[in-house]
């Protein structure tokens, strides 16, 4: 009986780890390469030894079969990478938001590594990027990732078959509002640009001697940071906004 019951424990903390495992290993912030392997393990193992009476009545008995086991656990990865991807995708946005910015503002040649994309990107997007990544942990949104994480077991139950193409269709639809999200977000931006483009261009016409790009470029970077130091904190409540929403249908009521 002892060994049944330790057997039994063992198997849905495997299961419960595999996927919030998954989960922290994706999820930004938490998959930073800042962030040590063994600290992003050893929250994933405490995170799941708490979870684990929880969820355990969504979790099957054991199979007999290793291959079903495998199926399982495969399951799993793939419904924690999911969970995460959605975080992911959301701060594409920003990215998105910045780098559309760095255009408008010609900085686009100045590239930075961007510790919450793990990649070269602009100046730009790796400050949106990284304000929106502190902004999410002091307004408590990792609450709601880490809560969307728990109530998807009862959503994606264990050893049930995956909705791929419902997957497939919210993920490519939350792609999409990504990038329309980062456009709008670099609204402001986009149409002082065109404001300043069109009167450099009257200017230039104006006066053929006038030396465009030396007289335009410190004023256009200077004009366009001074748009971006304005609307900044309206771009992080949308973008806090949205990302709450991108958890919200996961959510138990």
């Amino acid at each position: 009986m002892l060994e049944t019951f330790l057997q039994t424990n063992i198997w849905v903390f495997l299961v419960v780890m595999t996927r919030i495992g998954t989960m922290l290993g994706t999820l930004p912030g938490f998959a930073a390469g800042y962030v040590l392997p063994r600290y992003r393990i050893s929250l994933a193992l405490v995170f799941s030894f708490l979870l684990t009476p929880m969820v355990a009545q969504y979790i099957p008995e054991q199979p007999e079969s290793a291959i079903l086991m495998f199926l399982i656990l495969a399951g799993e990865v793939v419904v924690g990478a999911f969970m995460a991807a959605i975080a992911v995708v959301m701060f594409a946005a920003l990215q998105a938001a910045g780098t559309f910015i760095a255009f408008f503002s010609s900085m686009a040649n100045a590239l930075v590594q961007d510790a919450v994309a793990n990649q070269q990107s602009s100046v730009i997007s790796g400050f949106l990027s990284t304000m929106g990544l502190v902004l999410i942990f002091v307004t408590d949104l990792h609450h709601v990732m880490l809560r969307a994480g728990v109530d998807s077991f009862d959503l994606m139950r264990p050893g049930q078959p995956i909705l791929i193409g419902d997957m497939s269709d919210l993920m490519a639809h939350r792609v999409t509002e990504a990038f329309a999200l980062g456009l709008r977000l670099s609204a402001p931006l986009l149409i002082s640009a065109m404001i300043y483009y069109l009167a450099l261009g009257v200017l230039g016409r104006l006066m053929p001697a006038l030396q465009v790009f030396f007289f335009g470029l410190p004023l256009q970077i200077s004009a366009q940071l001074f748009v971006l130091a304005l609307s900044v904190s309206g771009m992080m409540i949308v973008f806090l906004q949205a990302f709450g929403d991108a958890y919200t249908p996961f959510l138990a009521p």
